[in-house]
């Protein structure tokens, strides 16, 4: 028995021991080119698992493995943590013209682009290869290079086993979804430390979607370098993480820039990172980030995957996406969990939130592999711009009310100007609904039946309070909606007992 494999296979968690032995037990029942796909999330220990999942491989078949990245950052680290787990390997990059059939490595790591190249050249024997490993196996790069191992098994590695291109759908290369741990389960178990979220409502209209399906850096630069978002991005750390060591995760190089150079004047501990940073200061960088009390790092890309440092306190979403993977890999950074750190704090300036749900919110990752078109449709649903105008079947249940329109932000400066508290808007907005629901009602119990045609308009008003009054968080926003609903049902509860009474009187 391998004693290095022993010891590694102890440093296992439960359930990551069983999910190897669940991954074993399929490659075991299928044909030899069967491709499964593995979903665990960010912080769950995925290459710890495939580590030893390519260490029992090789032990039990005697076969070479290959581990397959997407960024030569990643082969470094991977190669480290195959070597810790007894693995010999080798990386295949750009100085490795050949690999002789004579080499006696257990294990190659490479990317993409590389082993493409190397398998062109004939400078691989593949014939001796047993099983791919996928990390990161949601990026679309990969499907070029996988009809080339006919004879060996697949695993691909993600947290999020959805593919953004919907074109390309994951189960149009994978046979088998093995969904791991949840996030809240590893919440749960004290694997992952648990979040607390604040949410802003961000306008983002002037947002424009690039040929990739995100939001494009140009547009993301232009709103967010603004001196509007800068002042929010500043109250809401000052407000909710003051002196935490943070991570700020912008779309642009210029708006990250604008950040450190507003953090620093106003005299915050603050770094700026982005992939064009040369490989020594980077470092640096990091270290200074690992032993700085209160660090904020600004970056931008670079971050999201193979990086590790779980000091990490808060993650603030300084940027809108629509890409569930980099959401989750953009809030995983700070879920690492330590002995004093069992929570940390996610800030959303990006109304990521909404489009995507809680991080920490539970998932059909198989519904998701399955029908990929269906919840392509629904982030779309999502990222469409708000506009605003009572629809016609919802106007068609209102018929005996007249006015049905109320300009929030106009009764909001008016109010101001006659110098009245800014809650008298929530009451004559409140009152309206309410008259608009009596007026087309006979009894209370229809009323408050009416009363749930008005949902996404009470949404849109108490959208449009919140931006009056500024800087106030969703979580402030949801609040008012749920207070606005009770204290709606209570008027028209209130209006009709006054109105029967007026009746009875006659």
């Amino acid at each position: 028995m391998d004693t290095t494999a022993e010891t590694t296979a102890k440093k296992l968690y439960d359930y990551q021991q069983n999910d190897i032995t669940a991954l074993f037990d399929k490659l075991e029942q299928n044909p030899v080119h069967h491709r499964l796909l593995y979903q665990l999330p960010t912080g769950g220990g995925k290459t710890v698992i495939f580590s030893e999942i390519a260490n029992r491989f090789i032990r039990k078949y005697q076969k070479k493995v290959i581990v397959l990245t997407h960024r030569i950052e990643l082969c470094r680290q991977t190669s480290s943590a195959l070597k810790t787990a007894g693995i010999k390997n080798k990386i295949v990059d750009s100085s490795i013209k050949k690999v002789s059939r004579k080499d006696n490595h257990d294990c190659y790591v490479a990317m993409v682009e590389t082993l493409k190249n190397r398998i062109n050249d004939g400078q691989i024997d593949m014939n001796g290869i047993g099983l791919v490993i996928i990390d990161e196996a949601h990026h679309n790069s990969f499907h070029k290079l996988l009809a080339e191992f006919e004879n060996a098994a697949i695993i691909g590695v993600t947290a999020t086993p959805f593919s953004s291109d919907i074109d390309l759908p994951m189960h149009k290369n994978y046979d088998e979804l093995v969904v791991g741990e949840s996030i809240t389960s590893l919440i749960e178990q004290g694997y992952l430390a648990k979040p607390t979220t604040w949410r802003y409502d961000v306008e983002l209209n002037t947002l424009k979607t690039g040929l990739n399906g995100d939001f494009t850096v140009s547009t993301s630069d232009e709103l967010y370098s603004s001196p509007a978002m800068l002042d929010l991005l500043v109250h809401a750390y000052e407000a909710h993480t003051k002196n935490k060591k943070t991570l700020i995760f912008n779309n642009g190089i210029f708006t990250s820039k604008k950040v450190c150079q507003v953090f620093t004047d106003l005299g915050y501990p603050i770094r700026h990172l982005d992939n064009e940073t040369p490989a020594a200061e980077r470092i640096e960088i990091l270290k200074w980030l690992k032993k700085t009390k209160g660090a904020i790092l600004t970056s931008v890309s670079i971050l999201t995957t193979g990086f590790d440092e779980p000091s990490i306190q808060t993650v603030i979403l300084n940027r809108a996406t629509n890409s569930l993977t980099l959401y989750h890999q953009m809030i995983g950074r700070g879920a690492r969990r330590l002995p004093q750190k069992k929570t940390f704090t996610i800030i959303d300036l990006g109304n990521n939130t909404d489009r995507f749900g809680e991080w920490n919110a539970p998932l059909d990752w198989q519904h998701i592999f399955d029908n990929p078109e269906a919840y392509h449709e629904s982030l779309s649903s999502h990222s469409a711009t708000e506009t605003h105008s009572m629809p016609s079947e919802m106007r068609s249940h209102f018929p005996n009310s007249l006015e049905i329109s109320f300009d929030v932000q106009k009764a909001y400066q008016d109010a101001l100007d006659s110098q009245q508290k800014p809650r008298i808007v929530i009451r004559d907005s409140i009152r309206q609904h309410a008259l608009m629901c009596i007026d087309n009602s006979d009894t209370i119990p229809e009323a408050l039946t009416l009363m749930e045609e008005l949902s996404k308009e009470i949404d849109w008003r108490i959208k449009q309070y919140a931006k009056c009054l500024g800087r106030v968080t969703k979580n402030y926003t949801e609040w008012l909606r749920d207070d606005y609903k009770e204290r709606l049902k209570i008027m028209i509860q209130k209006l009709i007992h006054r109105r029967g009474l007026l009746k009875t009187a006659v």
